[in-house]
């Protein structure tokens, strides 16, 4: 377990160091960083979404996916809560980055393989399951953090209209019609999906060329990642063993609560015109806390299993 989150880890910092060198050398100019912010947002993202709503979950377990359900718009209702209380006293372009990186955390890279590797193929399916509130609650709620439209109307049709929402609509219908994608599609889809984690990294890495490391850790962080990594996972951990949900789902439902800020965090901010460089402080100093948190977790859902 511990080894599949290093080898993780150590990935998506390589990507971020080769996204920061090819900045810092002049490969990527200023329109190159603005042209990857595009491709990510329209069209790799948006297939990242549909290709995770093509999962097949199987009906051995609708139960277990009603009490997953559950627990999962729980956890996005007190992320939603914790962004209206907690950041304000925040100047504007940092308050938006900390809402964002609280309701969208980066459970699909490091939260699907973290289940498995912890509990199992049992774990994966759960954790697809889980992550279903989140991709529409960031791409809904998240976004709307960012963006700085006055009128109402206006605002919600920027949202509804982003294509991260139009491929979540699509995904929907694709899963609750078991729709079967044309293999051409598909295969263009998946293509393009596979290249969210690589993409995204970089363009992290590209922004931390302007970033001053001395100022890495700074109280404003500390006190998200305290929130993140731990009392969001510890709410959770209580709420269930208080209600005696099976262990298994109480392990993943922690686990994925536990799992450091999203990538986008940064993509968008960059995008929104918020604060680039604490979203991308964020993104990094997260995912270091989180070698040490999700273990930490891990051990103890795995003591209540046994």
């Amino acid at each position: 377990m511990f080894t599949t989150l290093l080898n993780l880890m150590g990935m998506m910092f390589l990507l971020i160091m080769t996204g920061f060198l090819l900045r810092k050398f002049g490969f990527i100019t200023d329109a190159g960083k603005k042209s990857i912010t595009d491709i990510l947002l329209y069209a790799i993202l948006p297939c990242n979404i549909i290709k995770a709503f093509t999962t097949e979950l199987g009906t051995d377990h609708w139960n277990d996916f009603a009490i997953l359900l559950a627990i999962a718009i729980f956890v996005q209702i007190m992320a939603l809560f914790i962004c209206r209380f907690m950041y304000n006293r925040m100047n504007p372009g940092e308050k938006e980055v900390y809402q964002y990186a609280t309701v969208c955390s980066n459970s699909g890279f490091l939260g699907n393989p973290m289940s498995e590797g912890v509990f199992g193929d049992t774990g994966l399916l759960f954790a697809s399951v889980f992550l279903l509130p989140q991709r529409v609650v960031m791409w809904t709620a998240g976004v709307s953090y960012f963006t700085k439209e006055t009128d109402k109307k206006k605002a919600y049709k920027k949202i509804l209209t982003h294509p991260s929402m139009i491929a979540t609509y699509l995904g929907f219908i694709i899963m609750i019609f078991h729709i079967t994608i044309p293999y051409p599609i598909y295969k263009a889809v998946l293509s393009l999906s596979n290249c969210t984690t690589a993409m995204t990294m970089m363009y992290i890495g590209t922004i931390l060329v302007g970033v001053d490391f001395k100022s890495l850790i700074t109280l404003k962080q500390l006190y998200y990642n305290l929130i993140r990594l731990v009392l969001m996972p510890l709410v959770i951990y209580i709420g269930c063993h208080l209600l005696q949900v099976d262990p298994l789902i109480t392990g993943v439902s922690v686990l994925l609560t536990s799992m450091p800020a999203g990538s986008t965090t940064s993509l968008l901010a960059a995008k929104y015109e918020a604060d680039e460089i604490s979203a991308a402080k964020c993104v990094v100093l997260s995912t270091l806390f989180s070698i040490i948190a999700i273990p930490v977790w891990s051990v103890i859902l795995l003591a209540g299993i046994k």
